[in-house]
């Protein structure tokens, strides 16, 4: 799978590690900044990974910022993107096989290494059930483009 991965400056270590991980399961990442933890707008990685992953350039993106809130909010403003901010196992797996996430967001002072690593794990190998879950996606979708 392809996934783009982005962080400010509050989630850059999170995303190093991220990144490492992701690409030993095998994954090819595209990494859309920032590289290293001068302060930077966590809007610019974000608008980047959500454009990557709303173009169809790369299947998932995940997101990292201090809390993963500034992050969710910037990746839910793109048309077709479907962001959610996970910071444990249940809510990482309901998100993908419930709510179809191609966005995980994860906030680096919120969420413990180790934990976040299984979070990842566990949203990239989750597969969406399809069903009554896509038909709640459809309408998600018209309510955004009503707005």
């Amino acid at each position: 799978m392809k996934i783009a991965i982005g962080s400010d400056h509050g989630g850059f270590l999170l995303k190093e590690r991220t990144r490492k991980l992701v690409e030993q399961m095998g994954h090819q990442v595209h990494d859309a900044g920032c590289y290293s933890t001068d302060s930077v707008d966590y809007p610019v990685q974000g608008r980047k990974v959500a454009e990557l992953v709303a173009s169809g350039a790369y299947e998932r993106g995940i997101l990292i910022c201090g809390t993963g809130i500034g992050m969710s909010m910037v990746a839910n403003r793109t048309p077709g993107i479907r962001a959610t901010l996970c910071h444990e196992l249940f809510t990482a797996r309901m998100s993908r096989e419930h709510n179809d996430s191609n966005i995980l967001c994860m906030g680096e002072r919120v969420i413990g290494p180790g934990i976040a690593e299984e979070v990842v794990r566990i949203w990239l190998s989750t597969s969406f059930a399809g069903g009554r879950h896509r038909r709640r996606l459809d309408m998600l979708e018209e309510i955004k483009c009503s707005t």
